[in-house]
């Protein structure tokens, strides 16, 4: 047994022993089959003279744990005070006198704390270059392209509306033929070489487009092989890019941005932001690594299958959003929750370190949170997310939760210093 590890053993006998098997009988009763009585009307004295007081036990076990674990919260309360996952439950004995039960705690275990002061770590300074002010603004002005007729020949860029066929050996090809086919110039969609051979062409010209299908081509039949496609064009459009005016401006919808300059500051605003976040998420990510380097702490397993649990229902939740079950992720990958707990294992055992990290930490230096502090954090959290702060409180896990989080997050403000 883990040195965190503590076994209590609980009888529940007497009359609660007795009222266990009394309940298990009237329900067993309801469906016993005994010669002249309906379902549940048989005496008892009849039901056990048949079915035997054993056949009572399981049913009354079950009834007697409740009560067991009642008795184990109310007389170990400072043992369960330290609990870091549910108590291992297992019948140890059972006659028609009593019935016991043994409870395995795992209680927080022993941790040693490296160097967590000083570790030397810089967070990443930030900001936004030109290029990616630019290349942003870029992509804005390209989401509000319009595709515009075209008098002239087709050059790259453009888009070509196109009737085609295919041949190989002057025979026409499964999958070679279409109508109305608008392929844009450059975007590399068909075979090698074939969108340059369009370029120079008008609506109404007819060519006939030679290629080469690449030997990793994925039509088996088709590898290697010279073709000969017929290609009309019925239309060319030019992709016209909005400029930065007063139109495109209202198009956007920003408010307060009507100028150049203005949208290039909001967007610089932008990419700081998201660059700041990054940065914050990588700095505490190295300010745990480094201070959990030295950390001596033995995670025992109950702790472990606990947080893979915890992983799992999230990572499953995460697949329900995408519109995929848990059973259809095993079905594509081949796997199954064994093996994704064995791909988690490192993650889940890095973050009960870090969490058992810093519970030290406050502890080691005394970070102590007040009612009045986390419920001042609560009405700010519940304006925050528009709650009302009870229902904020039910949702966050209640005050307690607020008062842990609050030392968790004053406990990484030690690290940062």
């Amino acid at each position: 047994m883990a040195k965190c590890e503590k076994e209590i053993e609980i009888t529940i006998d007497g009359k609660k022993w007795e009222d266990a098997l009394d309940k298990a009988f009237k329900k067993a009763n309801k469906n016993a089959k005994i010669d002249g009585f309906r379902p549940g009307k048989a005496p008892k004295e009849v039901f056990l003279k048949k079915y035997g007081k054993e056949s009572l036990y399981m049913d009354a076990a079950d009834e007697a744990a409740d009560l067991a674990y009642q008795t184990l919260l109310k007389d170990y309360a400072d043992d369960v005070k330290e609990l870091v996952a549910r108590p291992d439950i297992a019948l140890t004995g059972i006659d028609d006198k009593k019935v016991t039960f043994k409870f395995t705690l795992t209680k927080r275990p022993e941790v040693k704390l490296g160097k967590y002061k000083g570790l030397g770590i810089k967070k990443d300074e930030v900001k936004a270059s030109e290029e990616e002010i630019s290349d942003a603004i870029d992509h804005m002005r390209e989401r509000y392209a319009e595709d515009v007729i075209k008098e002239g020949a087709i050059a790259d860029g453009d888009i070509a509306v196109i009737d085609f066929e295919g041949f190989v050996d002057d025979k026409a090809f499964d999958g070679g033929k279409s109508e109305n086919y608008s392929l844009k110039i450059g975007s590399g969609t068909f075979i090698p070489g074939f969108e340059e051979q369009l370029i120079g062409l008008k609506s109404g010209d007819s060519k006939d487009v030679k290629v080469t299908f690449p030997k990793d081509y994925h039509a088996e039949d088709l590898k290697g092989k010279e073709a000969v496609f017929k290609v009309t064009v019925h239309e060319v459009k030019e992709v016209k890019v909005p400029e930065l005016d007063k139109d495109f401006f209202d198009d956007l919808g920003m408010e307060g941005i009507n100028t150049k300059e203005e949208l290039e500051a909001q967007i610089s605003d932008n990419i700081i932001a998201r660059k700041e976040m990054e940065a914050e998420n990588k700095y505490l990510d190295e300010l745990l690594e480094a201070a959990a380097k030295d950390v001596k702490v033995e995670i025992p397993e109950a702790m472990i299958s606990e947080e893979l649990d915890r992983m799992i229902d999230q990572y499953s939740q995460h697949l329900k959003m995408q519109g995929i079950t848990i059973e259809q992720f095993y079905q594509f990958t081949n796997s199954d929750e064994n093996a994704l707990k064995d791909q988690m294992r490192p993650e889940a055992v890095k973050r009960i370190t870090y969490r058992l990290m810093l519970e030290e930490i406050a502890k080691e230096e005394k970070i102590e949170i007040s009612d009045d502090e986390a419920k001042e954090e609560t009405k700010n959290l519940a304006e925050k997310y528009q709650m009302k702060e009870d229902e904020f409180l039910k949702t966050f896990g209640g005050l307690d939760i607020v008062k842990y989080d609050m030392r968790m997050r004053r406990a990484m403000e030690i690290l940062k210093k």
